[in-house]
């Protein structure tokens, strides 16, 4: 009987993980269909929302409608995009990016993440330039890396890295992404992940006594409702 609750319990926090993710999904749509418009093959920043979407399982009907209501179709919430940089313990830089209908609510929630985990939010601009927009495009370990580079090389690729634990992250230009990524797909070779991120340029080795705190601070934030996206560049431990 002991093992029924425990069982309820993970499939509760599953449940609330799938719905936090679709969430933020939805809320990256609407605001690409609203910045871009609503017809995918113009906007390649709604098709990546959508294939990200799908990926997820999201149905069709779920992300028709999202870019409905973004485009007026469909009555609907306004969301903008707001960006908050500061610093977590250790000297840590952090981006967290937004889209919310409440400014107010997502600074004032993030905020106080930072100052519970012993981090500082600063002002724009203050950790940005340590981040560069890149696509990346991530397979996973024992990807066949000689493979993966040849095709990454033929498609235009900026680079590719090969992490400590065996899997492969080839690196792009934000505008050549879309064309990276589909030319290896066709190679047979399918990313575990793929997606235009920052990335940061260099990254900070966590002390023992801060990557808790660090730890805590970017789960906590991606936890957040109004949360997008968290980019740090810390090198944790675990890592």
């Amino acid at each position: 009987m002991g093992r029924g609750p425990s069982i309820e319990g993970r499939k509760n926090a599953e449940d609330a993980r799938r719905g936090r993710m679709f969430t933020k999904l939805s809320r990256e749509i609407s605001v690409a269909a609203r910045t871009g418009g609503g017809d995918p093959a113009g906007n390649p920043r709604l098709r990546t929302a959508i294939d990200k979407a799908l990926d997820a399982n999201m149905t069709k009907e779920t992300i028709e409608r999202a870019i409905k209501k973004a485009t007026g179709e469909l009555e609907g919430v306004t969301y903008e995009e707001v960006r908050y940089e500061g610093y977590a313990p250790g000297g840590v830089a952090v981006i967290v990016d937004c889209v919310t209908d409440n400014r107010q609510r997502a600074v004032a929630d993030v905020r106080h993440a930072f100052s519970k985990f012993g981090g500082n939010l600063g002002t724009e601009g203050s950790v940005a330039y340590l981040f560069k927009k890149r696509g990346v495009i991530s397979f996973g370990k024992g990807a066949n890396e000689e493979k993966i580079t040849d095709a990454a090389i033929e498609a235009g690729a900026e680079d590719v890295v090969t992490n400590a634990d065996g899997s492969v992250d080839v690196l792009t230009a934000p505008d050549d992404f879309e064309t990276v990524r589909d030319t290896m797909q066709k190679a047979g070779l399918r990313p575990e992940r793929a997606e235009v991120t920052l990335r940061a340029d260099t990254s900070v080795v966590v002390p023992g006594e801060h990557a808790e705190q660090v730890s805590g601070l970017l789960e906590w934030l991606d936890e957040l409702d109004d949360v997008q996206d968290v980019y740090s560049n810390a090198q944790l431990p675990s890592e």
